[in-house]
């Protein structure tokens, strides 16, 4: 018999509240505080549209000197049919073991039987991997200072359903300039973010703005470039700007109206970007002869 998505999502609440029971200190656990009733109120409605991927983090610590590591949590809403989508960080961890650390849990996961819930299983398994990691970061950084010293810039370019929310803008224009980041948004319909910086820094963007959630976005595309000098050298933008191009359209009250794509094709033709216009929106741009 078929799996239901919301047979699957009665056993996530399930494992969630076993969470709660076995991390009950303020901190432990992060998650949003409309989370758990969404999904208990598409429960109790049968013909109702499936809520928001649950997400949330577990704090905890690792090893004798009680660092702190967080797992990060995504669940798809066929979970634990599919596999969850986890995360751990920890500021004690250089980045490459941080990617290490995070390929070892995957291919843990991927070995258990579909099915069986897996998070807690998952912090147990860091809890017990992450110490060789750990004790290896001192004779990684002093490694690190015999080679030559490259800078990565990471660019990401985001796709949103729609960027209409003041307050949504302001938390991607403050964390952008937080984070030492240039590129841009687009606002209106559809909207498109680009960042563009140090990885990390990057990476950190793209969970900020998407926790607790945000339903309609992706990351569709990223690029890495390398340098042995600055890495401001290599950016296509000096700023983090805030592009608004004439919309199409009567979108009076709603606010539901689309930009110009063409101008929108242009400004990225002007960046060197024109080729993110086709894995942005599945089509070839075109700018009409004027």
């Amino acid at each position: 018999m078929a799996v239901t998505a919301k047979e699957c999502l009665e056993l996530q609440l399930l494992e969630v509240e076993m969470l709660l029971s076995m991390f009950p200190k303020k901190g432990e656990i992060n998650l949003d505080e409309d989370a758990v009733p969404s999904v208990q109120r598409c429960l109790r409605n049968p013909d109702g549209t499936l809520p928001p991927q649950l997400e949330y983090s577990i704090a905890f610590d690792v090893g004798e000197e009680k660092v702190k590591v967080e797992l990060q949590v995504l669940l798809p809403h066929m979970y634990p049919h599919i596999a969850p989508q986890l995360f751990v960080r920890s500021n004690a961890l250089h980045r490459q073991q941080q990617l290490q650390l995070n390929t070892g849990l995957a291919s843990y996961i991927s070995s258990l039987d579909s099915g069986e819930l897996c998070v807690y299983e998952a912090v147990q398994w860091v809890k017990e991997n992450s110490l060789p990691y750990l004790e290896n970061k001192i004779s990684s950084e002093s490694a690190s200072k015999e080679v030559v010293v490259k800078g990565t810039l990471h660019r990401m370019w985001i796709y949103s359903h729609h960027i209409y929310r003041q307050e949504l803008r302001k938390k991607i224009f403050d964390c952008a300039k937080k984070l030492n980041l240039t590129g841009f948004c687009l606002t209106g319909k559809p909207g498109v973010i680009c960042v563009e910086g140090l990885r990390e820094n990057c990476e950190e963007f793209w969970r900020v703005i998407r926790y607790p959630n945000w339903k309609h976005i992706s990351c569709k595309h990223v690029e890495n470039a390398e340098t042995e000098g600055s890495i401001d050298n290599l950016r296509l933008f000096s700023a983090f700007e805030d592009l608004q191009f004439q919309a199409h359209g009567d979108y009076g009250l709603r606010n539901d109206y689309h930009m110009d794509l063409g101008q929108f094709l242009e400004f990225l033709k002007q960046h060197q970007s024109g080729h993110v216009f086709q894995i942005l929106f599945g089509v070839e741009g075109k700018v009409s002869d004027k």
